[in-house]
C-alpha cells in the first residue's frame, strides 16, 4: 500500500481559526490531549514529544539473493550481533578491532571511568596508514587497483582517468610522507589541507596519518577567512594546497587563497604556517614564497619510495575537522587512531556489504567527515576499490555521475539528498541514457532523505532492484550510526531503521526518559561507540557544554545528544525528524520541519524545500517555506495558495505555511546541507552572526532577504 501524509482536521481559514484547529483534539496524531478556551495564551510545549504527522508504511524487504549473499544475512543474525554489542562491548569490539593490523595489541577495550572522556583500546599502537595500505601488499589485493580517479574532461573532450593499485598507492604515500618529513613535520605536527578532489588529497591524509602528523583537511571551496580561522585555531605549521582545481570547465584557484589566509594570520601577530606544498593542478599563475612554498612534484624526486609508519598510541589524535557553530565559531572536532578506524572499517564493511569485486563510489569530498570515513579510511581499510571525482555532478552535462557509473560499472553509490532532489529536476533522460545494471546497493547521507526522492532513487537509479542504505550519523559520530543493513533491513522510504553494532540510541524527552515507540521526541546515545568524537579542538568546556550537558540535570550525564530529533515505530525503526532546533512549536505543537517540507516536495511543482519558524504573537511561532520550483518563479507565484492547501490536506491545516518565498536557491553548504538557522534568521529579519564560513555562495543570504514573499 502507498505510504501518505497523514492528514490533520480543521477547516477554517485564518490565524485564530487555526487555533481551533490546534487546541482541537483531532490534529495531534497518535494522542489526545483536552481543549483549553480559545482566549487562552497558547502554552510553550503542550508536549515534550515532537509530533509526527509522517506516516509512511511502504516497506522493501530485501531479495532473498542479496540476503543470502549478505555478511549479515538475517534480522536474527543482525540482533544477536547488536545486542552482544550493547550488553558484552568488550567482547564485540575487542573481536572487531582484531581483524584490522596493530603494530602492537591493545590490553583494554574501554576505559570509560572519565566520562565523557572514553579511551578505546588502551595499550594499543597502530597506525592508520598501515591499516589503510600496508596490510594488503603482502596479500593478492596489492596489485588490486584501491583508487580510480576521474577528472573533468580534457578540452579534447576525453575524461582524465588515473587508477593506483594498492602497490602504487603505497608508494606514492611513502614518498609524499617523506617530503613532509624532510620539512620537519611529524608526529604532533598539525597540518590543514586545502584540497581538490584529486588522488593528491587522499595521498595527502594517508601521509599525514604516516609520520603521526594530525590533518585538519579543510574544503578547497572555502574562503580564505574560512582557512585563516581553522590554521590559527588548530596551529598548524603547513599547508598542503594545488595551484587550483577544476570546477566546470574553470580553474577554481586555491594558492592564492592560501597566500591571503597566510596574510590574515600574519595580521593577527602569529602565523604558525611554516610550509606551504603546492600540488601543479591546472598550471594556472601563483604567488611564490621561495623560503616557504614547495612544489611538490619537485620536492618528490629526491626523496625515498619507502617510509615506515609511526606507531600511533590507539588515543592519538588522527585528524581535526571543522564544523560549523551557532555561536560564529567553528568547532574543531577530534578523532583519535583507535578507535575511529575500527568503527570506519567496521560501519563500510557491514553497511555497505563490501565484496572484493565491488566498485564503491561515494560521492562526497574529503573535505567533509563523509570523505573522511567513506572515501579514506573505511574502504582503504577494507580493501576496497573506490571511485574518486574531481567535478561537479552536471559538468560538462546533467548525467555526468551516470555516465561515470556506467564506465567504471560502479556497484555501490553513496550520495546525498540535494542530489538526488537535483538529478530528479534534471530528468529521467540522463538516468536513463546510461547502463546502470552494475549498481547493486545505493546508500543516502548528509540529512533525512523526502520519501518521493526516496522512491525515485529506488526505481529510476536502483531499477527497482537495489536496497538503499539511509544513513545518520555526524561530524562528532565518525561513523554511521544508524542505517538498514541491506541484507537484513525492510526498508522505509525516509527511515533510517535500526542501530548499528554498539550504538545504543533512544528516543527521549527533555528529562531523558524514554518515550513510547511512535511518539516523537529527542534522539540521544545512551552509550559511548569506538569512533566518537574525543572532544573539541582546545575547548574541554565545549565539548562538555554542547554535547553531553542536555540531561546532566537529570542524572544521565553520558547521554550523548547529537541535537537531532526522532520518532521510533512499532516495529524498532528509527525516523530522523531533522535537528531539534529547526523545530516548530506552533500553537503548542511541536511539529517536524522535514515532514513539511516532505508534503512541499511531494506537490509537482516544487523540487526543493525548507522550512523554519518565525515568531508569532498568536500562535507562538509561525511556518515560514523557502520553496525551488521546479518551473519559473514568476510561475510558482502563482501557485503558492495552492501550495498552502495542499500541506494542509496533506498534514493538516495547522501546517500550512503563514509565508511562502519563491526562490532559486537555498543556502546550503559545499556538502549539499541546508543551513536552516540562516533561513530562520532571514525569516525573522534578524541579522545573520552564526558561522556562515561553510556557505557554497555566501551571496544567497542577500538573494534571499530580498526574495518575494507571499
Amino acid at each position: 500500500m502507498r505510504g501518505q501524509l497523514t492528514p490533520g482536521a480543521g477547516a477554517a481559514q485564518d490565524n485564530r481559526a487555526e487555533l481551533d484547529d490546534a487546541y482541537g483534539c483531532s490534529f495531534r496524531i497518535g494522542a489526545t490531549h483536552s481543549c483549553p478556551p480559545i482566549h487562552a495564551p497558547p502554552p510553550s510545549r503542550m508536549s515534550e514529544s515532537i509530533e509526527s504527522v509522517l506516516a509512511e508504511d511502504r516497506s522493501f524487504p530485501p531479495s532473498p539473493s542479496f540476503s543470502e549473499a549478505a555478511r549479515v544475512k538475517s534480522r536474527e543474525q543482525y540482533q544477536r550481533m547488536w545486542e552482544e554489542s550493547i550488553h558484552e562491548p568488550d567482547v564485540f569490539w575487542g573481536r572487531a578491532a582484531s581483524e584490522i593490523p596493530w603494530l602492537k595489541p591493545f590490553d583494554e577495550v574501554l576505559d570509560w571511568s572519565d566520562a565523557p572522556f572514553a579511551r578505546w583500546f588502551g595499550g594499543g599502537q597502530l597506525n592508520a596508514s598501515h591499516v589503510c595500505l600496508d596490510q594488503h601488499l603482502e596479500t593478492e589485493r596489492a596489485d588490486k587497483v584501491a583508487l580510480i580517479f576521474e577528472g573533468e574532461p580534457t578540452p579534447d573532450g576525453k575524461p582524465e582517468i588515473r587508477k593506483y593499485t594498492y602497490r602504487e598507492l603505497h608508494r606514492e604515500v611513502c614518498r609524499f610522507a617523506n617530503v613532509l618529513k624532510a620539512r620537519g613535520i611529524g608526529k604532533g605536527t598539525r597540518v590543514a589541507i586545502y584540497m581538490p578532489m584529486i588522488p593528491e588529497a587522499a595521498m595527502a591524509m594517508l601521509a599525514c596519518a604516516r609520520i603521526g602528523a594530525i590533518h585538519s583537511v579543510v574544503f578547497g571551496g572555502f574562503s580564505a577567512s574560512s582557512l585563516e580561522d581553522r590554521i590559527l585555531d588548530g596551529g598548524c605549521e603547513a599547508v598542503i594546497t594545488a595551484d587550483g582545481g577544476w570546477r566546470r570547465g574553470t580553474v577554481l584557484p586555491l594558492k592564492p587563497a592560501v597566500d591571503e589566509a597566510i596574510v590574515k594570520c600574519a595580521a593577527q601577530g602569529n602565523c604558525p604556517v611554516k610550509t606551504v606544498l603546492c600540488v601543479k593542478r591546472c598550471g594556472n599563475d601563483v604567488a611564490w614564497e621561495p623560503r616557504r612554498d614547495v612544489w611538490l612534484h619537485e620536492a618528490l624526486e629526491s626523496v625515498e619510495e619507502e617510509c615506515e609508519p609511526e606507531p600511533m598510541e590507539s588515543e592519538d589524535v588522527l585528524f581535526l575537522l571543522y564544523t560549523s557553530g551557532s555561536t560564529g565559531k567553528p568547532k574543531g572536532i577530534v578523532h583519535t587512531t583507535g578507535g575511529y578506524m575500527v568503527g570506519a572499517y567496521l560501519s563500510t564493511r557491514f553497511v555497505f556489504d563490501l565484496r572484493d569485486d565491488d566498485i564503491y563510489w561515494c560521492t562526497a569530498d574529503v573535505g567533509w567527515i563523509t570523505g573522511h570515513t567513506y572515501i579514506v579510511y573505511g574502504p582503504l581499510a577494507n580493501g576496497a576499490t573506490m571511485v574518486m571525482y574531481e567535478g561537479a555532478p552536471n559538468a560538462p552535462h546533467e548525467g555526468r555521475f551516470w555516465e561515470i557509473c556506467d564506465r567504471h560499472k560502479v556497484s555501490v553509490f553513496y550520495t546525498a539528498p540535494t542530489a538526488i532532489r537535483a538529478f530528479m529536476k534534471w530528468g529521467d533522460s540522463h538516468v536513463e541514457k546510461a547502463d546502470l545494471s552494475s549498481l547493486r546497493l545505493l546508500g543516502t547521507v548528509g540529512e533525512p532523505i523526502n520519501p518521493a526522492a526516496w522512491i525515485w532513487y529506488r526505481d529510476k537509479v536502483g531499477g527497482g532492484r537495489c536496497p538503499i542504505v539511509d544513513t545518520w550519523w555526524q561530524t562528532e559520530t565518525g561513523g554511521i550510526m544508524i542505517s538498514p543493513l541491506p541484507g537484513v533491513s525492510a526498508t522505509k522510504p525516509g527511515s533510517a531503521t535500526q542501530p548499528f553494532f554498539g550504538v545504543d540510541a533512544a528516543i527521549v524527552d527533555e528529562r531523558g526518559k524514554e518515550l513510547p515507540d511512535g511518539r516523537g521526541g529527542l534522539l540521544a546515545i545512551r552509550k559511548p561507540w569506538p569512533s566518537m568524537l574525543r572532544g573539541i579542538w582546545g575547548d574541554e568546556e565545549r565539548f562538555r557544554a554542547t554535547y553531553w550537558s542536555k540531561w546532566a540535570a537529570s542524572g544521565k550525564p553520558h547521554y550523548y545528544f547529537p541535537g537531532d530529533g526522532a520518532r521510533k515505530d512499532v516495529e524498532g525503526n528509527f525516523w530522523i525528524m531533522g535537528r531539534v532546533d529547526d523545530v516548530l512549536n506552533v500553537s503548542g505543537h511541536r511539529l517536524s520541519t522535514m515532514e513539511i517540507e516532505s508534503a512541499l516536495v511531494s506537490h509537482a511543482s516544487v523540487v526543493e524545500a525548507a522550512v523554519v519558524p518565525r515568531p508569532d504573537d498568536l500562535t507562538g511561532e509561525a511556518i515560514v517555506a523557502f520553496v525551488i520550483p521546479s518551473g519559473s518563479v514568476a510561475d510558482a507565484q502563482a501557485t503558492v495558495e495552492e501550495l498552502r492547501e495542499h500541506v494542509g490536506v496533506e498534514i493538516g491545516k495547522l501546517a500550512r505555511p503563514a509565508e511562502i518565498r519563491i526562490t532559486t536557491r537555498l543556502p546550503k553548504t559545499r556538502s549539499g546541507k541546508i543551513m536552516r538557522r540562516l533561513l530562520r534568521a532571514i525569516a525573522s529579519g534578524d541579522d545573520v552572526v552564526q558561522d556562515t564560513t561553510t556557505l557554497e555562495d555566501p551571496t544567497i543570504l542577500d538573494e534571499l532577504r530580498a526574495g518575494g514573499k507571499a
